[in-house]
């Protein structure tokens, strides 16, 4: 059993592309797809699939490379089970100074920074990516 399934995800991602991976698995669930939604609408990976297993699904993840770079340099879990971040719609944060994507929780289901300001609404700061 995992305590944190978001940062191992995280995790997993950016071991991937530490190596050069052509894909990663990920065991899945409900807030792993909206992240790799959120990922794949911005422009960080190229794709991802749903697998059926046996006993749960999986998310198979492909990173986009650009010349053999990724195009992720950073990952990083802001919102911990130890600690909640949570902020308000006039204090979501710029990541990189607009380069990067926050990925928030909110009422209206897992946005980036950018819809959550356009639906102003605020929320709980998941992760970055840049």
């Amino acid at each position: 059993m995992l305590t944190d399934p978001i940062a191992d995800m995280l995790t997993r991602v950016r071991n991937a592309i530490n190596i050069k991976a052509e894909k990663v698995d990920i065991p899945i669930s409900k807030m792993k797809l909206e992240i790799a939604k959120i990922m794949k609408e911005e422009g960080f990976i190229r794709a991802y699939k749903i697998l059926k297993d046996k006993r749960q699904g999986i998310l198979r993840v492909i990173p986009k490379y650009i010349e053999n770079e990724s195009v992720i340099s950073g990952l990083r879990r802001i919102s911990k089970p130890g600690r909640r971040v949570y902020v308000g719609h006039n204090e979501i944060p710029k990541v990189m100074g607009g380069l990067g994507v926050a990925v928030l929780t909110t009422s209206k289901g897992v946005l980036s920074d950018k819809a959550c300001r356009r639906e102003r609404v605020g929320g709980e700061v998941i992760c970055y990516i840049w």
